[in-house]
């Protein structure tokens, strides 16, 4: 790094601390409502139960979110090309949002407009797109976060956002569950409450507005998706840490196709209405919350790759505890567990990745990471569909345990702490 190049660090890093409680601020509050959509979009209740609504079809329930996840596979190395070059990427960020909470927007306009089966092809595209958005989003809001907030202080926010959103989504979750579902508001409960987690997520994208983002001091030259493409040999070849830590993280999101199907073998074992169905969602999301805020503060203080390692291994334990559930309170326990375990697996999966290299490539780095994950989850879901019609939900879960239990190793044996080289 030469003397000019160093000077624009400095102003870069100035500007960073100077706007620090602003932008952390703002972050928090995009946290408390907009992520609650996101929240009950990708609970394993909602939207499973809705879309086995439609059909009473294991292997739909797994079409349609494996719809979701190709999206989420398909745009991340689009969205590394559209920010890359830009010295701010806010607007990016804004107008990605915009466009993601549209398709949530869609998901419930559908399900009050339309009748099965045009419900159901309406929900999986509205899925697909909702994916395709939320993968762009991924690489820009995480980019912008590893942007405007130290490492130091990221596990934290992190945490506090995690658990602000928390709070908001479970109570939704809880009066969705009891109210909307239950009493079949709007003549569909489900897409009423799509509909009330899009109003309160759209107030949430408004707070990134508030985001004082400083030009980028370097950034790449504009280039085209097949040349970044070429670029992902180099970018694995450089790094071995970074390639053994996300093949590992792909192979852990297998554990993602028994997700949509937690609710579905709760409900084979006990007997579980619209209240319960939102109490489980509060206990899942509440629980993903309270964690988040613990493993942000373990982040700080040990990493993000504990995190990771702590959280897998809670996530793979209740997912077994789930197997062995009798009563509607080891459900709620273990629900509360899976909340806890897949929050934390999430939150350090997206973190870690910020640590490994240089900010030059770290909008790739992002993408290739979040795509290979995808596929792997887009897959998989529609394998854990068709798994548990052909076979048993109890298949299900052993792959995907098994899976995790290979990541797990892979991390705790070859990935070294990024902030301990």
């Amino acid at each position: 790094m030469n003397r000019i190049e160093a000077d624009a660090e400095a102003v870069f890093a100035a500007e960073v601390r100077a706007n620090l409680r602003r932008n952390y601020l703002a972050h928090l509050c995009h946290g408390l409502l907009g992520q609650t959509g996101m929240r009950l979009i990708n609970a394993p209740t909602f939207v499973p139960a809705y879309v086995f609504a439609l059909t009473g079809s294991e292997l739909a329930v797994g079409v349609a979110r494996g719809l979701q996840y190709l999206g989420m596979f398909l745009s991340p190395v689009a969205g590394a090309t559209v920010i890359e070059h830009r010295h701010r990427v806010v607007p990016v960020a804004l107008w990605v949002g915009a466009l993601m909470r549209l398709q949530i927007l869609g998901l419930a306009l559908s399900g009050l407009l339309l009748a099965p089966p045009a419900a159901l092809i309406a929900t999986s595209l509205f899925l697909g797109l909702f994916g395709t958005f939320l993968g762009v989003q991924g690489v820009a809001f995480n980019f912008l976060v590893a942007k405007v907030i130290p490492v130091e202080r990221r596990g934290l926010l992190v945490g506090l956002r995690n658990a602000l959103s928390g709070v908001t989504a479970a109570g939704v979750a809880i009066y969705a569950g009891r109210v909307l579902v239950e009493r079949d508001v709007l003549g569909n409960g489900y897409a009423a409450t799509f509909l009330l987690a899009f109003v309160l997520t759209s107030f949430g994208l408004a707070m990134i507005a508030f985001v004082r983002e400083p030009d980028s001091p370097r950034v790449r030259t504009m280039s085209r998706f097949s040349d970044r493409l070429r670029d992902l040999p180099a970018l694995l070849r450089s790094d071995r840490d970074f390639t053994r830590y996300f093949m590992a993280r792909a192979l852990a999101v297998t554990g993602r196709m028994a997700v949509p199907f937690y609710w579905i073998y709760a409900r084979s074992r006990l007997e579980l209405t619209g209240s319960r169905l939102g109490e489980l969602t509060a206990a899942f999301i509440i629980a993903q919350s309270v964690g988040n805020l613990a493993w942000g503060v373990l982040a700080d203080r040990m990493g993000f790759r504990v995190v990771f390692l702590g959280s897998l291994g809670l996530w793979m334990l209740s997912a077994l505890l789930l197997l062995e559930t009798e009563t509607y309170l080891r459900l709620v326990l273990v629900f509360a567990g899976l909340g806890a375990g897949l929050g934390g697996f999430q939150m350090s999966a997206q973190n870690l990745v910020l640590e490994f290299g240089s900010r030059h490539n770290l909008p790739l780095r992002i993408a290739v990471a979040n795509s290979a994950s995808e596929l792997v989850a887009a897959g998989g879901a529609v394998a854990g569909g068709a798994l548990a019609v052909w076979l048993s939900l109890e298949v299900v879960f052993a792959v995907a345990i098994g899976s995790q239990a290979v990541a797990l190793v892979i991390v705790l044996v070859s990935v070294r702490d990024p902030r301990a080289q």
